[in-house]
């Protein structure tokens, strides 16, 4: 057995993109590692504890690091001693950088810091505007390798320093299409939902990213114009945060809202148009899924998407907040005018997993 000992740094075990990427990867190459460590640094575990915990090799640290806590960062120094780890990942990107100080000074040979957001997910003011820089300065010197899903993560985060540099690669996202092109049926029948509805979905966790209330104005709009549209919708925090407003409007018979789900597979298969207008993104799961699955996408046009599809795609996609173009490309599909094609074999070769997952081991 390799004698690689790992840890990798995330927030918490939540479903959500970083944890399934991670949980993905670990599934393919976890006999590859002699120990594999998922330090949660929120100091909560979450709805995928269990299924990291299959592997006989990973074991689960929930402890919070707090920012600014020198005690926090002296209990590091203790934890990277006593357990001797020839390599360390961290997911949280520029909050990795006091991290990675600390695993230098521990002689950890490989740091990696693996960048999953294209931009800030934080409201800045002065103070944490002045630590975030200054802990991207602290990831930048002490990273041995920085990754990212996305060069939009790159150009954002290390604008002028990153292209030609061979400390920095992008890795996109690797999906197992086997999980999502061999499903066979779908969930309308125990949704509610007539077979021969045209059905518009959503997958991802609420979040002011993910732009929920524009989809749910145009899922307004579209379902009171046309009986036989409905709209479908899950993730952590999707039916707890919109199921007021959506009961307020009455219109819960053709809005359905799901927490997370652990048949995302036949979910998709539900639908028969895919509508993802994030504000922001990494390289986005869902996104990939939806067009493994074939189905028709309506998306934003911001970077990480428009890097996430094929170039002849570009055109169809919306500004993220422009809910009338996003009723009229959806409406396109309804009509049987656009069927966006094509998608399904090109997300299948781009996002093949075990050529990207064996790319992100090597560099571990």
């Amino acid at each position: 057995m390799s004698r690689k000992r790992i840890v990798f740094f995330v927030t918490s075990l939540q479903s959500g993109g970083i944890e399934n990427y991670l949980l993905r990867f670990i599934r393919m190459f976890s006999t590859e590692f002699e120990k594999i460590t998922v330090f949660c640094k929120s100091g909560q575990g979450g709805q995928l504890e269990n299924q990291y915990l299959e592997f006989k090799n990973v074991s689960i640290v929930k402890r919070k690091i707090g920012y600014y806590s020198l005690n926090d960062y002296k209990y590091l120094h203790k934890f990277f001693s006593i357990n001797d780890y020839t390599g360390i990942c961290d997911f949280t990107g520029n909050f990795a950088g006091l991290i990675q100080l600390i695993a230098k000074y521990n002689k950890i040979d490989k740091r990696i810091t693996f960048y999953r957001n294209s931009s800030n997910r934080f409201k800045g003011n002065r103070l944490k505007n002045l630590y975030n820089a200054f802990s991207n300065g602290l990831t930048y010197r002490y990273s041995t390798k920085i990754l990212a899903n996305s060069k939009a993560a790159l150009d954002f985060y290390f604008p002028n320093k990153w292209i030609g540099k061979s400390k920095f690669s992008v890795i996109y996202n690797g999906v197992s299409a086997n999980d999502f092109v061999n499903t066979n049926g779908d969930l309308r029948l125990e949704l509610g939902i007539p077979q021969d509805a045209f059905v518009v979905g959503h997958t991802g966790r609420y979040n002011a990213a993910k732009n929920h209330r524009t989809i749910l104005s145009v899922a307004t709009e579209l379902t009171r114009s046309f009986s036989d549209i409905y709209f479908i919708m899950c993730g952590n925090g999707v039916k707890i945060n919109l199921s007021e407003e959506v009961n307020s409007k009455g219109l819960t018979e053709k809005i359905k809202l799901f927490e997370n789900r652990s048949d995302i597979s036949k979910f998709l298969n539900t639908m028969d148009c895919f509508y993802f207008p994030s504000l922001t993104e990494g390289q986005p799961n869902s996104l990939i899924e939806a067009m493994i699955s074939g189905l028709p996408i309506v998306a934003s046009d911001i970077a990480p998407i428009k890097e996430t599809m094929p170039n002849s795609f570009h055109n169809s996609l919306v500004s993220p907040l422009d809910s009338d173009r996003a009723v009229l490309e959806i409406l396109k599909i309804y009509n049987g005018h656009e069927r966006r094609s094509g998608l399904k074999n090109w997300a299948i070769s781009k996002f093949d997993a075990s050529e990207l997952f064996r790319d992100f081991y090597e560099q571990l």
